[in-house]
C-alpha cells in the first residue's frame, strides 16, 4: 500500500505537537526567572494596570496558577498562545507562498520565539495578540465587514493590554495605509476599542500616570553611550538567529511587493527597528523591546524565500541555529557549573532553594528587601505568600510594590531585613544561601513612608549656584491613617527630609532640607499640605534632577518625588 503524502496542515501540527510538548517540558521544569515571580505578584492583586505594565500578563499567570498552582500554571496560557500563534502565523504567510518545511525551519531559527514559547512575562501575551491583530487585519482589508470590524477592535484592546508596545503595531499600520481612515468601519473600530481600554486609562487618570512617567521619562539615561546601540544591533542580530539573521534581515530588506498588507508589515519591520535604534540615543534598550518587528521580520523573510529555491548552504546553517537554540533551552534544565557565571542562566538556578533559607530565618514575619522588586517577588512565588515587600531607595527605580499597600501592613510592626550588604547592626544573622551570602536584621516598629510624595509646586525649578531657594513644597500623605513626619510623635525611629541632585549616573550626597515646622508637621490622612523650605544650589552649574527623599532609620531613605527639572546659573 503506498503512502499517502502529507499535507502542509498535517506537517503544521506534527510540529505544533512537538513544540507544546517541548514548551511544556520547558514550563515545568525550569524554575522562574525573577521577571515572572514580578507578575506572579501581580495576579495576586488583580486590577486594570500596573506601576511597569497593562494587566494582560497578570490575566495570563492568574488563569493557570488557578488550573495548576506550579511553574507549568504560571506558563501554561504562555504555551498554549505560543501554539496558537504558529497556526495563525501559517494562515497569514500561506496565501504567498505554501511551504510548511520552509515555515518551521524559519520560524524554528528564530531565538526569540523560543524564549517566549514558555517564559511569562508581557512579552508572551504582546507576541500572541500581535499575530492575531495581523491575521484580523488581513481578513479585514480583503472584507469591509461589521464581523471583522469588531474582532478587530477586541483584538486592539488586547493588544494594548498586554504592552504598550503594542501602540508601535497600531501607529505603523495607520501609516503603511491612510486610506483606512475613509471607512466608517475604521472609525468603529477605534471607538470600541477606546471603550474596552479605558478602565486602564483611568487607571492611569487615578494613580498619576506612574507607567507613562517611569516609561518616558524615569527610564532616560542621564548621558548617551556608545554601548546602548552597539549592544542594540548585536543583539537583534542574535535574537533573529545567532547563525542566520542576518540573511533574514537581508531578505527582508529586499522584497518587493504591492500588496497592502505586506506593506503593513514593511512599515512595522522598518519603523519598530528605526524607532529603538533611535531610542538608544536616550538610554539602554531592551534587546526583546522589538518583538513585535521581529514577526515581521520573519514574514517577510519567508515570503522571500516561499518564492524561491531556498539555497542548501542557508538550510544547513539555520539546521545548525536550531541545534544552538536546543543546546541553550537544554542548559536551563541542567545546571552546569562553568555556564552557572553567567548571569542570565544563573537567574534560573535555586531560586527555590534561596527563598526557602530565608523564611526558614524570617518564619511568619515580613520581610523587606532593598532595592529589587525581583527578590520579594521570587520569596513570595515560592513561600506563596505577599509578605516580601521592596524598600526602594532614592538610588532605585520606582515599581509596583511603590502602589500596593502591602507598605501599609508593615507599618509599626516586626519584620525581617534583608540584604547583601551587612548593616552592622547588634544581632545580624548572615545567611548562607544558594544565592550567595545575605545578611538578615529583625527591626521592631519599622517606619516607612515610601508612598508619601514630597514635590515643589512648581513644575520646574530655577536655582542660583551654591545659594539658598525657597521652594512651596507640597506633601502627601496617601495612608489611611494620619503620619507624623518629625520626630516628636513618640516613634522609635527618626525621619528627616533631604534632597539631592542628579547630572550624571549617580546621585549628588543628600542633604537636610530646612523647614521650620518639619518637626511636628502632622499630615491627616489622604490629604496634603503644603510648607516653605529651603534648598541650596549645586555648586556648578548645569541641567540637573533634584529629587527629596524622606529618610527613617535604619533605611538609606526612599524616593518620595518626581525627578524634579531644575536649572543651575
Amino acid at each position: 500500500m503506498l503512502q499517502t503524502k502529507k499535507s502542509p496542515e498535517q506537517i503544521l501540527f506534527i510540529f505544533l505537537g512537538i513544540w507544546t510538548i517541548l514548551n511544556i517540558i520547558q514550563a515545568s521544569v525550569v524554575e522562574v526567572h525573577p521577571d515572572e515571580a514580578y507578575y506572579w505578584m501581580y495576579s495576586r492583586f488583580l486590577d486594570w494596570g500596573y506601576f511597569d505594565h497593562p494587566p494582560m500578563v497578570a490575566l495570563f499567570i492568574k488563569i493557570g496558577d488557578f488550573l495548576w498552582p506550579s511553574t507549568l500554571g504560571m506558563r501554561f496560557l504562555t504555551v498554549i498562545s505560543s501554539s496558537l500563534s504558529v497556526f495563525f502565523l501559517w494562515k497569514i504567510v500561506k496565501p504567498y507562498g505554501e511551504n510548511i518545511k520552509l515555515f518551521i525551519l524559519l520560524f524554528s531559527a528564530v531565538l526569540l520565539f523560543h524564549v517566549y514559547g514558555f517564559i511569562t512575562t508581557p512579552d508572551a501575551p504582546l507576541f500572541f495578540f500581535t499575530i492575531l491583530f495581523f491575521y484580523v487585519y488581513q481578513k479585514y482589508l480583503a472584507s469591509d465587514q461589521l464581523k471583522w470590524a469588531l474582532l478587530l477592535a477586541l483584538v486592539i484592546a488586547c493588544l494594548l493590554y498586554s504592552k504598550y508596545h503594542g501602540i508601535l503595531v497600531l501607529l505603523f499600520t495607520i501609516l503603511s495605509n491612510l486610506s483606512l481612515l475613509k471607512r466608517p468601519s475604521f472609525w468603529l473600530i477605534v471607538g470600541v476599542a477606546t471603550l474596552a481600554f479605558f478602565p486602564h486609562i483611568y487607571w492611569q487618570m487615578e494613580n498619576n500616570y506612574p507607567s507613562f512617567y517611569y516609561h518616558v521619562i524615569d527610564r532616560s539615561a542621564a548621558f548617551y553611550k556608545l554601548k546602548f546601540t552597539t549592544e542594540y544591533l548585536l543583539a537583534q542580530l542574535a535574537l533573529a538567529g545567532p547563525l542566520v539573521g542576518w540573511f533574514l534581515y537581508r531578505a527582508a530588506v529586499v522584497l518587493k511587493t504591492p500588496d497592502t498588507f505586506i506593506r503593513a508589515i514593511k512599515v512595522n519591520f522598518f519603523g519598530i527597528f528605526i524607532f529603538f535604534f533611535f531610542s538608544t540615543f536616550k538610554g539602554r534598550v531592551e534587546a526583546h523591546w522589538t518583538l513585535p518587528g521581529m514577526i515581521c521580520l520573519f514574514i517577510l523573510a519567508y515570503l522571500y524565500l516561499s518564492n524561491r529555491t531556498v539555497p542548501k548552504w542557508f538550510e544547513r546553517l539555520a539546521l545548525a541555529n536550531i541545534a544552538l537554540i536546543l543546546i541553550a533551552r537544554l542548559v536551563l534544565l541542567i545546571p552546569i557549573p562553568f555556564l552557572m557565571k553567567n548571569k542570565s542562566v544563573a537567574y534560573y538556578f535555586g531560586n527555590e532553594t534561596w527563598a526557602k533559607q530565608i523564611q526558614e530565618k524570617a518564619g511568619d514575619a515580613p520581610v523587606i528587601f532593598m532595592d529589587s522588586f525581583q527578590e520579594p517577588s521570587k520569596y513570595n512565588y515560592y513561600n506563596r505568600t505577599t509578605k516580601g515587600f521592596s524598600y526602594n531607595s532614592r538610588n532605585y527605580r520606582k515599581n509596583q510594590y511603590d502602589i500596593w499597600s502591602l507598605e501599609d501592613s508593615l507599618r509599626n510592626k516586626r519584620v525581617y531585613w534583608v540584604g547583601r550588604d551587612s548593616k552592622g547592626l547588634a544581632g545580624q544573622d548572615t545567611l548562607e544561601t544558594s544565592k550567595g551570602l545575605y545578611y538578615g536584621n529583625w527591626i521592631d516598629s519599622v517606619r516607612l513612608y515610601q508612598k508619601v510624595s514630597v514635590n515643589p509646586v512648581e513644575k520646574s525649578v530655577l536655582l542660583g549656584k551654591n545659594q539658598p531657594r525657597v521652594l512651596k513644597l507640597r506633601i502627601t500623605n496617601p495612608y489611611d491613617e494620619d503620619i507624623y513626619l518629625g520626630n516628636d510623635a513618640g516613634e522609635k525611629w527618626p525621619c528627616v527630609l533631604e534632597y539631592g541632585y542628579k547630572n550624571g549616573p549617580d546621585l549628588s550626597e543628600f542633604r537636610l532640607v530646612k523647614a521650620a515646622n518639619l518637626q511636628k508637621l502632622r499630615i491627616p490622612a489622604k490629604q496634603s499640605v503644603v510648607l516653605n523650605a529651603e534648598i541650596l544650589g549645586p555648586k556648578e552649574g548645569g541641567m540637573y534632577k533634584l529629587i527629596f527623599s524622606l529618610r527613617t532609620d535604619p533605611f538609606s531613605g526612599a524616593r518620595n518625588s518626581n525627578m524634579i527639572k531644575a536649572e543651575v546659573h
